[in-house]
């Protein structure tokens, strides 16, 4: 396949699974787990001609790359982590930064200048400057792990107040129209046109 990265990995993730599982070449009642590290810091906006954060602007980078930080950003590993149990990720995670040094680099590189770091982040930049210990963080994906135990397929199928393909819920039949009262009352002014019914 000839493309970029972004199309090309989706397409054939999607081909390998349709495959080991038409081929039976796996069991899908054994759990098989995996942890995925080194993922990239950053990737370039072609759009917007600047880097962008791949995972979030708080990833600590990898001990061995922080001199790419100045030279070669693309390069630069976060120390970021993902638990992959059957193909499906489960736990995601990263040591954040505790440096504002490091901190302030980043923002740089993504073209957050101090005053707008300072205005969105400042509760953060003020912890790192007290100095904030070394510090980490992982979230499990409970739906997910549930729905692997279950040996479901679709998640919808374990959650209890799943959303339609369209994002509407039809317990409550979100989303529904606001009246203008209430959008009055909470100063808020839309252009949008009404809902059709």
């Amino acid at each position: 396949m000839a493309a970029p990265a972004e199309v090309t990995s989706p397409a054939l993730a999607a081909l390998r699974n349709r495959l080991g599982k038409e081929l039976e070449l796996y069991d899908p009642t054994e759990f098989k787990c995996a942890w995925v590290v080194d993922f990239p810091m950053f990737h370039y906006n072609e759009d917007e001609k600047r880097w962008d954060a791949e995972h979030h602007p708080f990833c600590q980078p990898n001990d061995d790359d922080v001199e790419k930080l100045k030279t070669s950003p693309g390069e630069t590993r976060a120390k970021a982590y993902d638990l992959v149990i059957n193909g499906y990720e489960t736990a995601s995670g990263s040591v954040r930064i505790h440096n504002p040094k490091i901190q302030q680099q980043i923002f740089d590189l993504l073209g957050i200048n101090e005053e707008e770091a300072e205005l969105r982040f400042g509760f953060l930049l003020e912890a790192l400057r007290y100095g904030a210990p070394p510090h980490a963080g992982i979230a499990l994906g409970l739906d997910r792990l549930v729905m692997l135990f279950l040996g479901h397929e679709n998640i919808r199928d374990v959650i209890a107040f799943p959303k339609t393909q369209k994002a509407s819920d039809l317990l409550s039949g979100a989303p529904a129209e606001v009246d203008a009262k209430q959008l009055r009352d909470l100063y808020i002014k839309t252009d949008v046109p009404p809902l059709k019914k």
